[in-house]
Parts: structure tokens; sequence; C-alpha cells
């Protein structure tokens, strides 16, 4: 897979590093000082404004798999993930959200696929540590409307000893996995639910609160 990430920074050196040994990885990057070739030896580097059609039309744009916008400067990320995905058809646009306030930009209207937001997912992630009995919302897809969604079951869940084939869940809402401990279960029709499970699930907005109420103000029928 052919994989051009603008911005070649601490966030896009990081992505760069754990794609190279399986990707073909180039990295696009106007501040000189931030050109480190032996840093990343296997991926190719190249000095210039990712917000430039030139620079983008002297890669070969059209031939990659994925862009990832990965600079620190959200107005430059939304800029290359427009010309992306308007001038280059690149099949999957990525894009690193820096302030929180500009997500609303960050959708197919401006070229993104998927819009990652540090800060958003740190706080996903607080809140998931210590959110036992509720429903946490870990990422966004902005194409298909849903959203990944994680549920920490509580130790005395009426849940407790059932089949997940007990669960009638709600439409438009597919559970993912099970996360037991160490483990990663693959959610199979009989297999039981145990408290402190972490119930991982894709989920349209509209059915969250009826995912919640299945399984926290828990009827278990």
């Amino acid at each position: 897979m052919k994989v051009a990430i603008a911005g070649a920074g601490a966030v896009g050196r990081s992505i760069a590093r754990e794609l190279v040994d399986n990707h073909d990885v180039t990295l696009l990057e106007r501040n000189p000082d931030h050109i480190d070739v032996d840093a990343i030896p296997a991926a190719r580097w190249r000095l210039g404004d990712a917000c430039e059609l030139s620079l983008l039309e002297s890669v070969g744009l059209e031939e990659f798999d994925v862009v990832i916008a990965a600079t620190g400067d959200d107005k430059a990320n939304v800029v290359v993930s427009l010309l992306a995905k308007t001038e280059f058809a690149v099949p999957r646009v990525v894009a690193r959200v820096n302030d929180p306030r500009n997500e609303w930009l960050f959708d197919e209207n401006w070229g993104v696929d998927v819009a990652v937001s540090t800060p958003r997912m740190l706080a996903s992630l607080v809140e998931e540590a210590v959110a036992v009995g509720d429903l946490v919302r870990l990422m966004e897809f902005r194409k298909g409307q849903a959203n990944l969604v994680e549920i920490t079951l509580p130790d005395d869940t009426p849940w407790g000893g059932k089949p997940v084939k007990r669960l009638e869940l709600p439409r438009d809402c597919t559970l993912v996995t099970i996360l037991r401990g160490p483990r990663v279960i693959v959610p199979e029709s009989d297999e039981p639910l145990e408290g402190g499970d972490e119930l991982l699930f894709v989920v349209i907005a509209d059915a969250e609160d009826d995912l919640r109420d299945l399984l926290l103000n828990a009827n278990t029928r």
C-alpha cells in the first residue's frame, strides 16, 4: 500500500515509523529542519508544501492508496485532504484535527474520510478508564454516520452469564468484540457475558441511547 504523509513533525514521523515496515511511505514536509532522512531511511522524503498542487503532482499522488494530513495546522490539513480527494481521487484520506473546535470542518465535504482528534481521543480514553457502567464514544466514522462506542458492564450486571444471542440490539448496531482482561473475544452467539466485560460496538448515533438502556438499565428479559 502506498501512503503519503503530509507533515514530518513528531506526529508524521511517528506514523511513518509504524507503517514503513509494511508499506511504501512518502513524507512531504515544507520545513527543511524537519527533513531527517536518517531517522526513517526506508521512507521517501520530499521537501515542499503539500498544499501546492505542483508538489502533489510531482510525487504522483493519484497513485497513492492513502493520504494522511498530519501537520500541526488544521487549515493545511483541510486543504491537503481536499486536494487529495478532489484532484487526485485518493481512495482513503485521514486527517489530524489539532483543535477540537475545528472538527466540524473535517468531513466528506472537505475530502476527509477519517478525522482523528488527539485531544478528543485522549479525553475518550480517560472517560473509558473511569466510566464503568456508561457508554463512551471512542471514534466517529464520518461517512457512515456511525460511531465506535464502548460499554463496560458493571460487576453486578444482570447480563452476567447470559449469552450474546440474548442481546436484542437496536437497529444499525453491531457488537464488534469483547475485551475481558487480556483476552480479545470474538462475540459468538453462545459466548456468555461477564461483569467487567468491555463491549465494543459500531452503532449509529440515534441508537446509542437504546443501546445504553439495553445494557445498563437492564431488562434482560
